[in-house]
Formats: structure tokens, C-alpha cells, sequence
């Protein structure tokens, strides 16, 4: 039963009993003018915002050395030490792993080797039916070496992406995404677009702009029949 008497005297301090103030509590709240943490814990040192570990083994705000979030690094390319060597790295190849690129000296005097290797082969071909003094002799014995030269390189870089003159030279053929053996159709893309150009055109003027075309390609070192084909040409030795 309630014992309030409106007309009695109103409690000192005038007006009703206040509903919004609530006693001091012991042990709690904050200092008188210092801001309160809605969540009871200011935040850690080092926490989000301030570049400090975070959950997963990653880092808010970023971390010295440009790691993103979770420990990777910025777009997606590998942490220092772990991605490929790379061009002009000691004993690097162009994916880990490979051996480095081929010399010049040693790619030029492989195919040097071949160019031999397959004109012999064409003059005794060629040489019991036709005079190599005429016109038309010297032009079969050079179409017929093109076409030995195509099924030779085609054949012989299918296997193991090496002719007899890039074994004696120490260099090989190899696919540029992975360093393996080239796939038959990028052996037989490789070969036709190195010797079919020379038929169509000036032989010496196509594999000048070919050769030339590699000596100022970065990182790979690739001729525009590497280009086509995928393939880079590395050491063995």
C-alpha cells in the first residue's frame, strides 16, 4: 500500500523523485570527464588500425615489408626468396627450378651445327638428279633441305627438346610456363615458323629479323619462333 501523499511537502530539492540518476556503483564506471568504452576494454596496442598483428597470422593496417592481410604479399606475387629466379638472377632459370637461359655463342653455334647437318644430307639427296651448278638444282637441293630441316626439328624437339646440334652445344628447348619438354604441336609451331617464313621470303633477311628480334627480347631471350611457340631456350651444362 503505497504511503506517498500528494499533498504533503515535496521532498527537499523541489520537484519529483528522479528516475535517471542512479547511485554511484562501487568498483565501476569511469572517471568524472573521461570518455567510456562501450564495450567495457579499450583497445589493445597495436591493434586494428595500427599496423599490429591480427587474427589468422595476418596484419591490420599493413606490416612492414608489404605483406598484406594473412601473411600474403601485395597482388598476389610471392614473398621474397620464394617466387622465380628470373632473368639476370645468379644461376636462375625463368620459372624455379630451370637452369639458366642458353648462351648466344652456344644457341648460334647449334644452329649452325643443324644448318650443316641437314644441307649434307639434301646435296646427297639432290646431287644424282640434278646439276648444283644450274639455278635449279642449287633452288631444289634448298627446298628440300627446308623440308628435311622442318621434320627434323619437329621430330627431334618433340622428344626431348634437343637436335644434334643443341646436344653438342649444352642448350635444350623447353616449354616457358613449366621448363618441360615442348608438347609436340608447340615443337612442330616452333619449327614451322622458323623455316617456313625462309621459304616463302629471304631466307637470310627472315632469320637476320629472327635472330635479331632475340638478342633484344627481355627477360627470355625468345626469337619471334620461341614467341609463337612458348618456349625458351636453356642450358644443359
Amino acid at each position: 500500500m503505497s504511503t506517498y501523499d500528494p499533498s504533503g511537502p515535496e521532498p527537499e530539492g523541489g520537484g519529483k523523485p528522479s528516475f535517471g540518476k542512479q547511485p554511484p556503483q562501487q568498483g565501476g564506471g569511469t572517471p568524472e570527464g573521461a570518455p567510456s568504452d562501450p564495450y567495457g576494454t579499450p583497445p589493445p596496442p597495436g591493434g586494428p588500425g595500427a599496423g599490429g598483428p591480427g587474427a589468422y597470422g595476418g596484419t591490420y593496417g599493413g606490416a612492414p615489408g608489404g605483406q598484406g592481410p594473412y601473411g600474403q604479399s601485395p597482388y598476389d606475387q610471392p614473398p621474397p626468396g620464394q617466387g622465380p629466379a628470373g632473368y639476370g638472377a645468379p644461376g636462375g632459370g625463368p620459372v624455379p627450378g630451370m637452369p639458366p637461359l642458353g648462351t648466344w655463342p652456344n644457341r648460334i653455334l647449334a644452329r649452325l651445327i643443324d644448318y650443316l647437318l641437314v644441307q649434307a644430307v639434301a646435296l646427297v639427296l639432290v646431287l644424282p638428279f640434278a646439276s648444283l651448278t644450274d639455278r635449279s638444282g642449287s633452288a631444289g637441293s634448298f627446298w628440300l633441305a627446308c623440308g628435311i630441316w622442318l621434320v627434323y626439328e619437329g621430330v627431334m624437339l618433340s622428344r626431348d627438346g634437343q637436335t644434334l646440334g643443341k646436344k653438342a652445344m649444352k642448350v635444350r628447348v623447353a616449354m616457358l610456363v613449366d621448363g618441360n619438354t615442348p608438347t609436340p604441336s608447340a615443337a612442330w609451331t616452333r619449327a614451322a615458323v622458323f623455316i617456313l617464313p625462309a621459304v616463302l621470303c629471304c631466307a637470310v633477311l627472315w632469320w637476320l629479323i629472327d635472330g635479331v628480334f632475340g638478342v633484344f627480347d627481355k627477360p627470355y631471350r625468345q626469337c619471334i619462333h620461341d614467341k609463337a611457340a612458348k618456349t625458351v631456350v636453356v642450358s644443359t651444362a
